[in-house]
């Protein structure tokens, strides 16, 4: 049987359960998403997520934005999601000299206090020297331009995760 077959025929708890956290503790866009079934193939499940997304209004994706967590934080790794724990780890973002954490910590801060809201990278395939280059560059931008850009890289980070999804 095909994934998407699979897919399919999974009820709504089963349903909500995998597909909970591709946003980050969004599980209602999960909801409304299993009530687009069937989906033709996973592309068409994945297109009708994102769009979801994309049309859900400023101030809901605002709340997506902020169910992010802030990078390399030593204080609230438990609290991370298990998607979330895996790409900071696979980034080396645990793995982090003193210095690196400091400047995660007050870049974190300072972003947060800029724009309202955590700096959101899609970290899979980055390293820690990469992802700090690209937090310094942003922090740069206007809030207008940060909103959309973190809005386009949580698109990117759904579509990995929707990448892995493995259904048996």
């Amino acid at each position: 049987m095909k994934t998407i077959d699979k897919i399919n025929k999974l009820s709504r708890s089963e349903f909500v359960e995998i597909f909970a956290n591709i946003f980050e503790k969004t599980k209602w866009i999960a909801e409304k998403l299993y009530n687009q079934k069937p989906f033709d193939d996973f592309k068409d499940l994945c297109s009708k997520m994102l769009g979801i997304f994309e049309t859900a209004g400023k101030e809901t994706q605002l709340k997506i934005l902020e169910a992010h967590p802030d990078l390399a934080d030593k204080v609230t790794v438990n609290l991370l999601t298990s998607n979330s724990r895996s790409e900071q780890s696979n980034a080396g973002l645990d793995q982090c000299s003193e210095e690196e954490f400091n400047e995660f910590k007050n870049l974190n801060k300072s972003y947060r206090q800029k724009y309202g809201f955590p700096f959101v990278i899609a970290v899979k395939g980055k390293n820690k020297i990469e992802i700090l280059s690209e937090f310094r560059k942003r922090i740069l931008n206007s809030v207008d331009e940060e909103f959309n850009e973190a809005i386009i890289q949580v698109g990117k980070i759904a579509n990995l995760r929707l990448n892995e999804i493995n259904i048996k």
